[in-house]
């Protein structure tokens, strides 16, 4: 073998031991008459000791940085230790060395405070992958994965695998489709998830089933998303959604366990949809902080009596009217509060302006439509908002969903602006008591806000049976029964990012052939698309549910970040390009052919 040992191991148990190392030069650094190589592995750094007949050496055939080299010597301990890495203790004086393989300069110093900027790391993704953070990274990937893995074995799930080229069905993202060269004009698409298979591996028997599994999506990007990622996919027979929550909740804290050392002892909080959406504004809340919403006009009816009867316009046109408590923030400045304003008028937030009430600590309050209120009357918004003294009052108003939106977005930042958002604190909560349908006003129809293959509540399936799914007043759709559905489904959610997501499925073909007839399909599509899982439910399908975790996700999470793509190993960019590869490219002639493929030049 090349080495006796790692770059990572040596200390001064080993000392005046004769080994072998061999890795990367990260450094060089001549002293006179003597030179230092730190030796680099997947291990660690090794500080290397070349004396003054070996230096002679080099300075003939000098090292480079990422050069390839054995060397050969017995381990000493150092004069001037360095405690901020295990083998600091030690050194290596060479007696001899050889270099295996050369290297180019390389285009960004492979230490942890690169040179290098993000499509010049990911283009050469293969350098970028040598330095500590990253490879941290991946180790703390795959800790998650065998964590997994040795939890569900233990609970005796099986690792089954299922087919990558599937029949396209898109529901909701795109689907990245194949062309099938023996089958002319056919093609075959990547899948979104397993779900249907995983749902016949019940039918089949196999009542305890997983994945981690590639997932494929042709969808715009953002930090938390890659045309290609990881799920931890799971199905169980025979199980109610307790059943799901208790199992899944144990994977979860035993991942923290074996991945963080951290004992998650406290049962995970949960929450309902509609106290999640109305109390954060969205359904994956953060709870690591509180600054819960405030609702003073929900679908044009005033929650707060103090807001009746007023000149002020814009609050009597808006249909919903929610604000958060910022305490100790009355004293903000001019500047502070047109920053705000001007941040919710951003794009990305949408809103067109921000209202606010100063509750001094003199009991004195002041707002930015002073002149439509009385000062009581500002005090008892002040009051119906809890606020003390001192704090301030954010105030957005407008349609119900945007409005839910950008607040939700406005706590998140002052959450961050406070302090309050510790990446070293994790908080889990549950979601659940989803609605089953969103409707679409555009489509004038239905749409699953999960999956068609989503269970409603029990106790809401025979709204699901006895109504039509038609919709004959687009206007009242709210008064529609099939908006008071349920779903039987849940969400984990982790400091405000949603990690996991699942339902207890549909197993009756009626049921099953109702709910694609919501979401507008004829008994021909349904056929088309679905016929083999339908004809599958007719076999004895047992009751069963499941759950799907964000892999990628959990682990940046864990390892203290917004974002995945460090914690894989060969990302895409923002455009869904490799710049490694140069991926997607054009194909040549003769495979088009092959696959009787025209490209329409004017749309190139």
């Amino acid at each position: 073998m090349y080495r006796t040992h790692t770059c990572g191991e040596l200390n001064l148990s080993h000392n005046h031991k004769q080994v072998t190392l061999a890795g990367w030069v990260q450094t060089v650094r001549k002293f006179g008459a003597i030179t230092f190589v730190d030796l680099r592995d997947r291990y660690g750094i090794t500080q290397l000791l070349f004396n003054e007949e070996l230096t002679k050496t080099l300075d003939i055939n000098p090292l480079g940085r990422e050069f390839v080299i054995q060397a050969t010597g017995k381990v000493s301990e150092r004069t001037n230790k360095n405690t901020k890495i295990p083998t600091g203790a030690i050194e290596l004086l060479v007696s001899s060395f050889t270099i295996l393989n050369k290297s180019l300069v390389p285009p960004f110093t492979i230490q942890d405070d690169t040179d290098g900027g993000d499509e010049l790391r990911m283009k050469y993704r293969f350098l970028d992958l040598r330095r500590s953070e990253l490879k941290k990274n991946m180790e703390l990937r795959y800790a998650v994965n065998r964590a997994t893995r040795n939890y569900l074995h233990q609970q005796n799930f099986w690792d089954i695998e299922t087919p990558f080229l599937i029949k396209s069905t898109p529901e909701g993202a795109r689907d990245f489709v194949v062309p099938s060269r023996m089958n002319a004009g056919e093609f075959y698409a990547l899948p979104q998830s397993p779900q249907t298979f995983k749902q016949l591996l019940m039918v089949s028997g196999f009542d305890r089933y997983f994945q981690i599994v590639k997932c494929f999506r042709d969808e715009d990007l953002r930090a938390d998303r890659q045309p290609e990622f990881t799920q931890i996919d799971c199905e169980m027979a025979f199980v109610q959604q307790e059943d799901i929550l208790q199992m899944f909740e144990g994977l979860i804290k035993y991942i923290f366990k074996e991945v963080k050392k951290i004992d998650y002892a406290e049962p995970i909080e949960r929450i309902s949809w509609s106290d999640s959406v109305w109390n954060y504004g969205n359904d994956k809340p953060d709870t690591r902080f509180g600054l819960k919403l405030k609702n003073l006009k929900v679908r044009g009816e005033n929650v707060c009596p103090e807001l009746e009867g007023k000149n002020f316009g814009v609050f009597n046109t808006a249909e919903t009217i929610l604000a958060i408590c910022i305490p100790d923030g009355a004293d903000y400045s001019r500047k502070q509060t047109d920053e705000l304003i001007e941040w919710v008028k951003r794009p990305q937030i949408g809103m067109s302006g921000l209202a606010f009430i100063k509750k001094g600590k003199d009991e004195t309050v002041k707002s930015s439509f002073d002149k439509f209120f009385t000062e009581q009357e500002l005090h008892s918004v002040a009051n119906y908002c809890s606020a003390s003294s001192g704090d301030l009052i954010l105030i957005l108003c407008g349609a119900e969903e945007k409005t839910r939106k950008a607040i939700s977005e406005l706590r998140l930042k002052m959450g961050e602006q406070l302090g309050l958002r510790n990446k070293n604190e994790y908080k889990l909560v549950w979601v659940y008591d989803f609605p089953l349908f969103e409707y679409d006003e555009e489509g004038n129809r239905w749409v699953a806000r999960h999956h068609p293959f989503t269970a409603p509540k029990p106790s809401d399936i025979s709204k699901m049976i006895n109504n039509d799914s038609k919709i004959s007043d687009a206007a009242n759709y709210l008064n529609h029964p099939y908006a008071d559905i349920k779903a039987n489904a849940y969400d984990m959610v982790l400091n405000g990012n949603e990690i996991g997501g699942g339902s207890i499925r549909i197993h009756q073909r009626a049921l099953q052939e109702k709910m694609f007839a919501a979401l507008g399909m004829d008994e021909e599509e349904q056929t088309h698309k679905f016929g083999f899982l339908l004809g599958a439910f007719e076999y004895g399908a047992p009751p069963h549910g499941g759950i799907a975790f964000g892999f990628d996700r959990i682990c940046a999470l864990l390892g203290g970040s917004e974002s995945i793509r460090d914690y894989i190993a060969f990302p895409k960019n923002n455009a869904g390009r490799d710049v490694m590869l140069d991926a997607p490219s054009t194909i040549d002639e003769k495979q088009l052919h092959e696959l009787q493929i025209k490209l329409d030049s004017k749309k190139i």
